[in-house]
Order: C-alpha cells, then sequence, then structure tokens
C-alpha cells in the first residue's frame, strides 16, 4: 500500500489518459485523492495550454488569409500578399504556423529570435 499522500506518477498518467477520453476501464481502483487532483490540474493545464494555441492558430490564419483566392494559393503568394504590420505579428505566432508558412517565413525573414 502507498502512503497517504504519495502521488503515484503511473496513477496520475492513467487518470489523465482517461480524462483526455481513453477507456475507463484502466482506472486504477486504488487512486487517492491527491492522485486525482494532479490528474485534473495536469488536464486542465494541458487544457488551457491547447486553447490558448489554438486561438494563436486562428490568428495566424487570419493574417495569412487577406483576401479570397480563385484557386488555392502558395505558401509564397499568401505572403507575397501580407501587410508589414502581419508579417511583424506572424513572427511573433511563428511557432504555431503550419509547416509550409514557417518554411516561407524562415526564408524571407529568418527564423524569428524569440523561437
Amino acid at each position: 500500500m502507498s502512503d497517504p499522500g504519495q502521488v503515484r506518477p503511473e496513477v496520475v498518467d492513467a487518470i489523465a489518459d482517461v480524462l483526455r477520453g481513453a477507456d475507463p476501464a484502466g482506472l486504477p481502483p486504488s487512486a487517492t485523492a491527491e492522485e486525482k487532483a494532479a490528474a485534473k490540474d495536469r488536464y486542465l493545464s494541458e487544457f488551457a495550454a491547447e486553447r490558448g494555441k489554438r486561438d494563436r492558430q486562428t490568428r495566424a490564419w487570419e493574417l495569412l488569409l487577406t483576401r479570397s483566392y480563385d484557386e488555392p494559393p502558395t505558401w509564397s503568394r499568401l505572403f507575397d500578399d501580407l501587410e508589414p504590420d502581419a508579417v511583424e505579428q506572424l513572427g511573433e505566432l511563428y511557432d504555431v504556423l503550419p509547416e509550409g508558412a514557417q518554411e516561407e517565413y524562415a526564408r524571407r525573414y529568418g527564423v524569428p529570435s524569440a523561437v
């Protein structure tokens, strides 16, 4: 039996996996309140971080898609159409840009120093 108050990482991992959608049959029956709380905290932290990332990704797409196109544009074309202030903002969002946009940004302006 484990010490009261001791948090077993493998139990926290299993609980967090269930919170993310894994089969509840994987829940350890001996999970303590502390382990459940730690798993919940981890899950909520990850959820908040993921939401923040999605918000930043949405902002990046808003900057990249400045107008409608008759044909699907290339990354080069999208960057050709950017305003200078959008380029600066995209540099701040570099880590959440799609891979092709990161490559085009780096080719034109270099990798931002904050990355």
